[in-house]
């Protein structure tokens, strides 16, 4: 049996039933609970309360959850930011994306479980992506590789960013700062890289380093590196084809 697929975009808003209870309070509210307490605790009759409706009225305007979370998703999706290509050199224009999306996922952490699981067809969505294959356009890429630019980038900084948020739920947990948490974590990760002297002397080295700081060190040098690579998947392109000239950093 095939699977019928439907999404929330496909159709047309509806009215609003009731004064003061339309689709755009809906997801405004939807969101500061996701924000406030995670993905676990949206539900049709958690969100009616906050809102002091009844679920009844919610499904008015989307037919279940998972067109709820199309919703939000997409208000996310809004919030990121690609400059311009005329404005900005192709570099500074991903990399600008992918601070903008990891300061973005910080804000919204439950936003990182349904990146990939969710399709992204909202306005929000569409307009960042013509916005990032037209930066890669702008590179030098043609085709599919345009696409291919774009989704490394977004899975780069996904993949990063996702320890990042655990690390941060860690301390809301615990109640301990970065570098408190670190040195609280020290003696299991000692106990557990006893028999590997090399790499507990690593741990040891390092043990005082800044935790915050290094992990925005390390964000920054994956970034580098992909970039790097991009541009010399380019410049190698440009080689092979000796009517095109080789790629010169930051002037595209």
């Amino acid at each position: 049996m095939k699977q019928h697929f439907s999404s929330v975009w496909t159709r047309e808003p509806r009215a609003a039933k009731s004064p003061g209870l339309d689709r755009a309070q809906i997801v405004r509210e939807a969101m500061a609970l996701l924000d406030a307490e995670g993905l676990d605790a949206l539900s049709m009759r958690r969100l009616g309360a906050r809102l002091g409706s009844g679920a009844t009225s919610i499904y008015w305007h989307v037919a279940n959850k998972d067109e709820l979370l199309e919703l939000v998703l997409d208000e996310v999706y809004g919030e990121l930011t690609v400059p311009n290509t005329q404005e900005s050199t192709w570099r500074d224009s991903a990399s600008s994306f992918a601070y903008s999306m990891r300061q973005v996922l910080f804000r919204h952490p439950w936003a990182i479980n349904l990146i990939g699981t969710i399709p992204g067809i909202g306005p929000n969505a569409i307009l960042l992506m013509t916005r990032l294959v037209a930066t890669f356009d702008h590179a030098g890429f043609r085709g599919l590789d345009q696409d291919y630019a774009a989704s490394t980038l977004i899975a780069y900084v996904a993949g990063v960013t996702m320890p990042e948020i655990s690390w941060r739920t860690m301390m809301e947990q615990t109640g301990l700062e970065s570098n408190e948490l670190n040195a609280a974590l020290h003696p299991l990760v000692e106990k557990a890289a006893a028999d590997h002297p090399g790499l507990a002397a690593r741990y040891a080295e390092f043990r005082e380093v800044d935790v915050e700081t290094t992990k925005a060190l390390n964000f920054e040098f994956g970034l580098t590196c992909l970039l790097d690579g991009l541009e010399a998947r380019l410049n190698r392109a440009a080689s092979a084809d000796p009517g095109t000239p080789p790629l010169r950093p930051g002037i595209h």
